[in-house]
């Protein structure tokens, strides 16, 4: 029976593309090198190949994560919004620009859509940095306030921006340009489906942009169904007091 370590590189992702986001972060090549085994590659990389295989082994463990995020007080909720959702979108933005690139100059002489989904890309990602710097330095601080003010039973504390209505209209019209930009790819890339043949690189392009588009609908999810009614609902209950 082989073992994972004695496995090639480009058996593994062939039969899970989401390993190559693992071998990429290591800067193990996945694609034209990828006929060495990982213990091979984990030498040449040097990279311990038990660390190595734990992350791949995680690929499929089966995590339950369900969890009652109505139940949340708005503070909590802001705060895991930021460490998963908005450290999902900084950490995995740097290669789904990477790959977008790569993608485009290897095919886009045949695949004439790159060059749009590589543009997209860019776009939504810049949009989504600033748009999550909003909600980290102006929105979710005035939430927080206002959870406190609640528990405390203090004032509502100032603020230029009138109502906390106003911010939270424009991070919901950001929310539908940024879903609109992935319709977009979804649709020029028949919903990240790669063409028959397609290289791994191109295979593991699609699937980022498939995990990333998941994360957002969940981060929007989050935000406009539960955290901003909540929210608007605080702000007019304290303004009664």
């Amino acid at each position: 029976m082989t073992t994972l370590q004695e496995k090639t590189v480009a058996d593994v992702v062939t039969e899970n593309i989401k390993a190559a986001h693992i071998f990429k972060k290591h800067g193990i090549d996945f694609c034209c090198g990828g006929g060495i085994s990982i213990k091979r590659a984990c030498e040449k990389a040097k990279i311990d190949p038990a660390i190595l295989e734990a992350e791949l082994l995680s690929l499929d463990a089966v995590q339950d994560r369900a969890k009652d995020y109505n139940s949340w007080k708005l503070d909590f909720l802001t705060d895991h919004i930021i460490n998963v959702h908005h450290t999902y979108v900084e950490e995995n933005s740097p290669m789904l620009l990477q790959y977008a690139q790569r993608v485009n100059h290897v095919h886009g002489h045949h695949y004439t859509e790159l060059g749009e989904i590589e543009a997209l890309v860019k776009q939504v990602v810049q949009e989504l940095a600033s748009h999550m710097k909003k909600e980290e330095l102006i929105l979710f601080p005035f939430i927080k306030k206002l959870v406190k003010a609640e528990r405390e039973g203090g004032d509502i504390p100032a603020i230029h921006f009138g109502t906390v209505e106003n911010p939270i209209k424009m991070m919901e019209g950001e929310h539908e340009e940024a879903g609109e930009i992935l319709r977009h790819i979804a649709k020029l890339s028949n919903n990240f489906t790669p063409p028959q043949g397609a290289c791994n690189t191109y295979r593991a392009f699609y699937a980022k942009l498939d995990e990333f588009e998941q994360d957002l609908h969940q981060h929007v999810h989050l935000e406009n169904n539960i955290l901003f009614p909540k929210a608007l609902n605080l702000e007019k209950k304290l303004k009664k007091n």
